[in-house]
């Protein structure tokens, strides 16, 4: 019993889930660069697994199933090396990542692992860190990071840092298509054309109804990459019954009401060599 407490205090293993954004609206530039958005968060049960294990040493080790994941541009090793300044943590870690999430494709992996790193963090090194203590490091690094340490569904304003509580969405028969493609969220932010919001988002929360979801910069990124429309008529082709930009992209959702047909509209996307996964949006989850 006692071996086991041990263990438990030397490793803490976390589930990092992914997200759609079910409506992206931009309101205005900011003058730090950033955009003021409006958007509706919706956590889905696609998932990276993190295993973080306490070392003596003060070192910060990422091993991760992607190469290109292992080193200090990683928002992982970021946040541990700030956490371990910060706080005077005398301890390291090794961060085993196992990468489910496509990288920079609008689902927020970076984001969702830099969440997981801040709470898994917190305990590990036994730092107690307060909600608002985890939220004001989250907004440092990045603006989907506060959202994911809530997950659920939830309004975003501001940069998207500010959250606000909302009614759960439920969704389900949502199929994920990539075209094995990367857009930086700059060159997404870049090509918006700024015009009059959509007031979609209320009858979208009222309904659950994704015929109400809405993407921004859609507009600005069809043109640049024809595949994402392509994907788009393809999937209402298959009977989807919206298809929708996931953040910056570049995967595309495709909402189904018959699980059958989704199943079948994955394959054909499967048969042309895209990157794609069956999810549903998943409930705020007591952490």
């Amino acid at each position: 019993m006692e071996s086991q407490q041990r263990k438990r205090k030397m490793e803490y293993s976390q589930d990092s889930y992914a997200k759609v954004n079910l409506f992206l609206d931009i309101i205005s530039r900011l003058p730090n660069a950033y955009h003021e958005i409006l958007t509706v968060f919706a956590e889905i049960d696609l998932h990276d697994k993190l295993k973080f294990l306490l070392t003596n040493k003060q070192e910060i080790k990422i091993l991760s199933n992607v190469e290109n994941l292992n080193n200090s541009n990683n928002l992982i090793y970021k946040i541990a090396i700030y956490l371990q300044n910060r706080f005077g943590v005398k301890k390291g870690v090794i961060v085993k990542l196992t990468k489910r999430i496509p990288i920079a494709a609008g689902l927020g992996g970076g984001s969702s692992n830099a969440a997981t790193t801040i709470q898994a963090l917190s305990k590990l090194w036994e730092l107690d860190l307060s909600e608002e203590i985890m939220h004001e490091i989250a907004a440092e690094f990045g603006s989907d990071i506060n959202f994911f340490l809530k997950g659920g569904t939830a309004i975003g304003k501001n940069r998207g840092e500010v959250l606000e509580e909302c009614t759960q969405i439920d969704l389900k028969n949502l199929l994920l298509v990539n075209p094995n493609i990367s857009i930086s969220s700059k060159t997404a932010y870049q090509a918006v054309t700024i015009s009059q919001p959509s007031n979609t988002w209320k009858d979208l929360l009222e309904t659950n109804d994704p015929q109400y979801c809405y993407n921004k910069l859609e507009e600005g990124l069809l043109s640049r990459y024809p595949i994402i429309m392509e994907i788009k008529n393809q999937l209402n082709n298959q009977g989807a019954k919206n298809a929708l930009l996931s953040g910056s992209g570049p995967t595309v959702i495709g909402f189904f009401d018959n699980p059958e047909i989704c199943k079948n509209a994955q394959t054909y996307f499967k048969e042309k060599g895209y990157w794609s996964y069956i999810t549903t949006t998943r409930r705020r989850q007591e952490k």
